[in-house]
This record gives structure tokens, C-alpha cells and sequence, in this order.
């Protein structure tokens, strides 16, 4: 039996997808969805659907009953009143379910930065949710992409209207991608692998080599009109999370990313490319991805 959290999510709803389709009728699938409307019809149809919170200790209990596969997925909370927190408390009813049922396997969406990223507000806090769920010692899948290509799709309309994006993170140096296409594929065929034991990091590195500025220039090209990227700072990325309703904690969370990122250049050049787990290139994700959504 297969649990999935985030049915409805971005990753989760693909992760899901691609275990129906490997699936026969006969297999379980459990989901926990805050909003089961939110689901698609197959989805409420195939799956048996737990309503609530994975950070719901009974819920959770109650999903993972009998379950031999979960994949893990803390959802972002702009909001929330602490970064580590929000992770720990997601985490730790994990750690309880594992301790007392029969769980053996855990495939979670984590980050790269590995033994690099240092007070980085939510990679860190990522980094951290992959040893406390390591340590119950469950077989465990650490997924871990860079800077996520869907991130830009919160500035399709900034796209459609003035022809630039934004982003903290100097335009003139690599910064490594990945399509949520490549975490779901990953995600759903460790899930469907019974065979794997141990813990270990999977990095999903797309193919590409660009900077911000090559991104522009690849949208350019895609879109048919001139692109461009404007390097903000941390501090004005807090302070456009802040006026779009994140709380104090989430603004300074994300804040301290970007300048770890920045300085310490998880997501740059250093990481290598890892086409055969990330193979979506950046321009055909804008060519499937972006440019619908800028032209809608």
C-alpha cells in the first residue's frame, strides 16, 4: 500500500498520477488531502481519500495503517510563525507513525545543499526534516532538486505585462533548475520499487547551464518577445513576501535563502547535472509550461 501526501499540490498531483497509471486496480492507494474537492475525479475514484492534515498525528495514523510506502511532502506556509517549526511539526507525528506501524519506506521532497547550506531558512529546515526522519531508520529517499522552474510561474502576469521577472540571485551566475515533472517521475518509481533499503540523497539536476539572463533569453525566444531579469536583494525579496501576506518569520526565511544561496552557492555552477534523473530542459518546460500560462 502506497500513501501520498499533497495529492492536490503541484508534485504531489503528478506523483500521484504516475502511480495510477503504473498501477493495476487491485493495489491500494491511500492520499491525505486537506480539500478532497481539490481532487481530480480519477483521483477521488482510485484512491481512498483521508481528509485533513499530514501534520495531523490521527489522520496520519490513520492513512499510513498498513501502508509500506509514503511519499512525504511538507507544504510551503509563508505564513507560518517559525520556518523550523512549520517542518517540525509536519515531522515529528512522521517520526511516531513509523515508530509504531509498519512503514518501511519514505520518499520525501528535500533540497540540495547537503553539508553546504548554513542558516538558509527552508532548505535548511529541509536538510533537517531529512535526518529526523533518517533517524527513526526507515528506508528513506531524500529527493533534492535546486530552484524549482514552477517558481517562476507566480510572475506570469509580471511576464505578460512589463516582460520581466525578478529574482534575489545575480543574473550573471549559474543557477541550476529542475521541472516538478522529474521530481513526481522520481518520486513515483522509488515508490513503486520495493527493493531499495538504506538512506541516500537523490540529486535532480536538470540539463541546463544558465544564468537568470540566459533564462531571459530563452523566454525571449519562446515567447516571441524581449525578456528581461532584474536582480533584487534579499531584504526586498522580504519585503515583497511580506506585502503578498507572509508573516515576519516566512519573510526572513526566505530571505535567508536567497543570500545563502548566493554565498554559498548550492544551487550554482558546482552542482553537476544529472540528466538522467532531470532531464526537462529549461526551454522546453517554457515551451510546454510558461508560455501557456503567460498567454492565457
Amino acid at each position: 500500500m502506497i500513501v501520498i501526501t499533497t495529492p492536490a499540490g503541484g508534485i504531489g498531483r503528478q506523483v500521484l498520477d504516475n502511480v495510477l497509471d503504473a498501477l493495476d486496480d487491485d493495489t491500494a492507494v491511500r492520499v491525505i488531502a486537506r480539500d478532497p474537492g481539490r481532487l481530480t475525479g480519477r483521483a477521488r475514484e482510485r484512491a481512498e481519500v483521508f481528509q485533513g492534515s499530514h501534520a495531523d498525528p490521527r489522520v496520519l495514523g490513520d492513512a499510513c495503517a498498513g501502508a509500506e510506502q509514503v511519499f512525504w511532502l511538507v507544504p510551503p506556509a509563508p505564513g507560518a510563525d517559525s520556518v523550523e517549526g512549520h517542518f517540525r511539526d509536519f515531522t515529528l507525528p512522521l517520526g511516531e507513525v513509523i515508530a509504531r506501524q509498519e512503514v518501511q519506506r519514505v520518499v520525501a521532497v528535500s533540497t540540495l545543499g547537503r553539508g553546504v547550506a548554513k542558516d538558509a531558512g527552508p532548505v535548511s529546515a529541509s536538510l533537517d526534516m531529512d535526518d529526523r526522519i533518517a533517524a527513526t531508520g526507515v528506508h528513506y529517499r531524500a529527493l533534492c532538486p535546486p530552484f524549482l522552474m514552477e517558481n517562476l510561474l507566480g510572475q506570469a502576469a509580471a511576464l505578460r505585462s512589463t516582460g520581466e521577472f525578478r529574482m534575489a540571485y545575480p543574473t550573471d551566475r549559474v543557477l541550476r533548475t529542475c521541472a516538478t515533472a522529474d521530481i513526481a517521475a522520481t518520486a513515483a518509481r522509488l515508490l513503486l520499487d520495493g527493493s531499495w533499503t538504506g538512506r541516500a540523497d537523490v540529486p535532480l539536476v536538470g540539463p541546463d547551464d544558465l544564468t537568470p539572463g540566459g533564462m531571459a533569453e530563452v523566454m525571449s525566444e519562446v515567447l516571441g518577445r524581449p525578456v528581461r531579469a532584474r536582480e533584487t536583494t534579499p531584504e526586498e525579496y522580504r519585503a515583497s513576501a511580506l506585502r503578498f501576506g507572509a508573516s515576519e518569520a516566512g519573510a526572513r526565511g526566505l530571505a535567508d535563502m536567497a543570500s545563502a544561496m548566493d554565498s554559498q552557492g548550492f544551487y550554482g555552477s558546482a552542482a553537476p547535472r544529472i540528466p538522467k534523473t532531470a532531464p526537462t530542459g529549461f526551454r522546453r518546460w517554457c515551451e510546454e509550461t510558461l508560455r501557456p500560462a503567460v498567454l492565457a
